[in-house]
């Protein structure tokens, strides 16, 4: 019996994180570090064109930045969403990162979260998301299956008090998710996104 399990960053994130300044002040600056680690994650061969990061929104203090991690770890839930909201978490000692007395947390993803991350963020308490995009194109060019979303799922995150930013370095994202296409590396997607 299997009692217990660890995930974690690969070793290339945390010596990209030592590399990072200790606050990115704007969210383009914040986004720009999100796509890069999404890229190197791909790159290097050690999961998904995915990342996410949590960040004090005011002072734009990084707390984390977190990489898809699902098949090297054998965890399908481990999305980059799950990583950074989870190691934010654990970080600063709290399962709600938007409780009284808390600075308010920004969550920063190179996609709209998929179904289950978007549940995630819901649950995290985070005040703000910002993300790269939320149309068609991330399935249509990567063939990643990122689930059913709530049609008013914008509506959804303002009537939990998260304000949404989108589009911000929307090129920039696309352009990562076009050359993981181009490289031929597993998609994986659950029965390969069918009932089958």
């Amino acid at each position: 019996m299997i009692s217990d399990f660890t995930l974690s960053l690969p070793q290339w994130a945390i010596d990209e994180h030592a590399r990072l300044p200790s606050h990115l002040h704007t969210i383009e600056e914040r986004m720009a570090a999100v796509i890069r680690f999404s890229r190197l994650n791909f790159e290097n061969g050690t999961g998904g064109p995915f990342a996410a990061g949590v960040f004090e929104r005011d002072s734009g203090k990084l707390v984390v930045i977190g990489v898809n991690r699902v098949v090297l770890s054998n965890c399908s839930s481990a999305h980059a969403e799950v990583m950074a909201l989870s190691l934010a978490q654990q970080a600063l000692g709290t399962y709600d990162l938007g409780g009284a007395g808390m600075p308010v947390y920004q969550f920063v993803v190179n996609w709209r979260p998929c179904a289950m991350c978007y549940g995630a963020t819901l649950w995290s308490g985070v005040r703000s998301l910002v993300i790269a995009g939320s149309g068609p194109e991330l399935e249509s060019i990567t063939g990643f299956d990122e689930g059913p979303i709530h049609p008013q799922w914008d509506e959804e995150l303002a009537k939990r008090g998260v304000e949404l930013t989108n589009n911000v370095l929307h090129e920039e994202a696309l352009a990562v998710y076009r050359d993981f296409a181009a490289s031929g590396k597993l998609v994986y997607n659950g029965r390969g996104g069918d009932s089958a």
